[in-house]
C-alpha cells in the first residue's frame, strides 16, 4: 500500500533517505534532513528527531512500504524501529552531488572555525582568523569525512597544522589550591602536565597560577580531587590565554 493514498496521506518533505541492502533487498527509511550526522556523531539523541516516520520502505520516494516477510528474513525482526536503528548507523545516506558539495563546505567552514576559536600562534599568543586556517587546510589538502564529527575532525586538523605552522592550542589559566601536607607530592606529579607556572604562594597552603593544554584539564582536576580527598581545589580563570588583535601571516 503506498503511504500516499488518500486513507494514509504522510507527505513526505525535506527527507534524507538512509538506504541499505541486506539479504538481496533494499530498504528506505524517510529522516529529516541534517539529522542522519547529527544522530550518528551523537549530538543527537532523540530518535523522533530524527526519523519522519518509524517505518521501512523499499522505496521512499514512491511510498512503497517494506513487506514483513521480507524484513524478518533480513533482520531476523519485524521491530520496525529496531530495523530503522540499524539502517540509521549502517546505511548509505543518499543525497545528491550538490547536497554533497554544499555539506562538505559546510563542516569544511564549520571545522576551521572551532580550530581558530581554539587555536593560537604560540610566540605571540594571538588568534588566527578563520579564513586563514582555511587556506592552511586547502594547503595541506585536508578532505572532509562526512562520517566524523566537526569537533573530532578539527582536532586532527590541529595536529596536522602543527607540522607546517605555528599553532598550538590555546592554553587555559588555572588556580590550583593544594593542601600544605600534600603539595609537594602533588607538585611533583602535577608538573609534566604543566605548560607555565604563573605565580606560586605557599602559607597554610600552596597556591599556583599556571596555564595548562586544554587537553591536560581533566587529567588535573581528577588528579586534584583523587590525591587530596577534595581538600584540594581547582578553578578556571579563563579558558584562553590570548591576545588582542588577530594573528597575520
Amino acid at each position: 500500500m503506498s503511504i500516499f493514498t488518500p486513507t494514509n496521506q504522510i507527505r513526505l518533505t525535506n527527507v534524507a533517505v538512509v538506504r541499505m541492502k541486506k539479504g538481496g533487498k533494499r530498504f528506505e527509511i524517510a529522516c529529516y534532513k541534517n539529522k542522519v550526522m547529527s544522530w550518528r556523531s551523537g549530538a543527537e539523541k532523540d530518535l523522533d528527531e530524527v526519523l519522519q516516520t518509524h517505518s521501512v520502505f523499499v522505496n521512499v520516494s514512491k511510498g512503497q512500504m517494506a513487506k514483513k516477510d521480507d524484513l524478518t528474513k533480513a533482520f531476523g525482526t519485524d521491530d520496525q524501529t529496531e530495523i530503522c536503528k540499524q539502517i540509521l548507523s549502517k546505511g548509505e545516506l543518499q543525497v545528491s552531488d550538490k547536497e554533497r558539495q554544499t555539506q562538505l563546505e559546510t563542516m569544511f567552514r564549520d571545522i576551521a572555525t572551532i580550530v581558530a576559536e581554539k587555536c593560537v600562534n604560540p610566540d605571540t599568543k594571538r588568534p588566527y582568523t578563520v579564513s586563514l586556517i582555511e587556506r592552511a587546510m586547502k594547503d595541506i589538502h585536508y578532505s572532509v569525512k562526512t562520517n566524523k564529527s566537526t569537533k573530532q575532525q578539527a582536532l586532527e586538523v590541529i595536529r596536522q597544522l602543527k607540522e607546517t605552522m605555528e599553532i598550538q592550542r590555546a592554553h587555559m589559566r588555572l588556580r590550583l589550591v593544594l593542601p600544605a601536607k600534600e603539595a609537594k607530592r602533588l607538585k611533583e606529579k602535577l608538573k609534566p602536565l604543566l605548560q607555565v607556572v604563573e605565580s606560586e604562594e605557599f602559607d597554610e597552603e600552596l597556591e599556583m597560577v599556571c596555564l595548562v593544554d586544554p587537553g591536560c584539564f581533566r587529567e588535573i582536576d581528577e588528579l586534584i580531587r583523587c590525591e587530596t580527598k577534595g581538600r584540594g581545589s581547582l578553578e578556571v580563570l579563563s579558558l584562553k590565554d590570548v591576545e588582542e588583535g588577530d594573528e597575520k601571516l
